[in-house]
């Protein structure tokens, strides 16, 4: 199944907001950190539902705002949640990006960058849009040291790629960005029950639901164009 299909799937049975839901706990603290300035253009790469430009809109008056998605589905529900003419979305590829050169001041991409078919080439494409000082900010649940996550790729038919910490450090400085921070952001907000209610459906011990979220959360990757 392509990503296309896939999403679309999604979209179509309304799981674009239940994603949005879930990642919002982190999301929100890496979008606070984004130094936006009022007037900004912001592509949202692999955007769902659109949440997190809507948000930038809202909180830092981000200036043009694009959401780029692989499913027509996914873009076309984004597009009805909001009536905002800054905002538009768009169905693209990963590996070749609709923007020329040095026109984007800020890349957000949550939980969609391991679906790229060519990541390490996916990061030379925001290299090439991003414009001088321009931010990438990359957030993942799926990843190597996330021993919690690897399951993942059982569940869905599109090849997933996971990098280590390390990983993702080496590709975004290969792509010709500045690595400026890398850290984890823990989910505080989802509730983990007593340890007398365990085992859950998805959970052994309550131990290992705590790591999950509260010690690994979600990896945030920041690069910088020179």
């Amino acid at each position: 199944m392509s990503v296309r299909e896939e999403f679309d799937d999604w979209a179509t049975s309304g799981r674009d907001k239940g994603m949005e839901d879930r990642h919002w706990h982190t999301a929100k603290h890496a979008l606070a950190r984004m130094p936006v300035e009022p007037g900004d253009t912001v592509l949202d790469l692999g955007c769902g539902s659109g949440y997190a430009g809507r948000a930038l809109r809202d909180t830092k008056g981000a200036g043009r705002v694009y959401g780029l998605d692989g499913a027509p589905e996914m873009a076309r529900n984004a597009a009805g949640y909001t009536d905002d003419p800054n905002v538009g979305y768009v169905v693209g590829d990963f590996d070749e990006l609709p923007f020329v050169d040095d026109s984007i001041d800020h890349v957000w991409s949550m939980e969609a960058f391991y679906y790229a078919a060519d990541p390490r080439h996916t990061l030379e494409e925001i290299a090439r849009i991003l414009r001088s000082g321009g931010t990438f900010y990359c957030a993942v649940n799926y990843y190597e040291e996330n021993v919690h996550s690897h399951e993942w790729q059982e569940y869905i038919d599109i090849e997933m790629t996971r990098w280590d910490r390390g990983q993702y450090r080496e590709a975004v400085r290969d792509a010709g960005l500045i690595v400026a921070e890398q850290d984890t952001i823990p989910d505080r907000e989802i509730e983990i029950p007593n340890a007398a209610e365990f085992p859950l459906e998805e959970w052994d011990t309550r131990e290992e639901m705590v790591e999950r979220y509260r010690e690994f959360g979600t990896l945030l990757t920041v690069g910088v164009a020179p």
